[in-house]
């Protein structure tokens, strides 16, 4: 779903706990949660991730940025259906590579190092 008018940043500026409640209040709201699984919503993610690919395909940064929430909604939908946290996912991956030694080739593929 495309964003008819992407606001301002700066008016729209509200923390993650809040944006990420108004998320979950709209699932409920919906149904999503509790009736969809975190299994349909991955699937769902992963069709917005490909119209991010799209997107960015098509060097359009408005369709890449709808893309990028449209799949944070998914994320933060199976997240609540798992009843774990996205921020602590995030946290739990971040302590998984903070280490991580390696560079970027040609191909732009980062190598780890062994």
């Amino acid at each position: 779903m495309r964003s008819s008018n992407i606001v301002n940043q700066k008016e729209f500026e509200v923390s993650y706990s809040e944006i990420e409640m108004k998320v979950i209040q709209w699932s409920e709201a919906r149904k999503i949660i509790p009736n969809s699984t975190p299994r349909a919503q991955a699937m769902k993610a992963v069709e917005e991730i490909n119209e991010l690919v799209d997107a960015l395909a098509k060097d359009d940064k408005i369709e890449a940025i709808d893309a990028i929430g449209d799949t944070v909604v998914c994320l933060i939908n199976v997240c609540a259906l798992l009843d774990v946290d996205l921020v602590n996912c995030l946290k739990a991956a971040y302590e998984q590579i903070k280490d991580r030694r390696g560079y970027m080739n040609d191909e732009g593929i980062f190598v780890k190092e062994q």
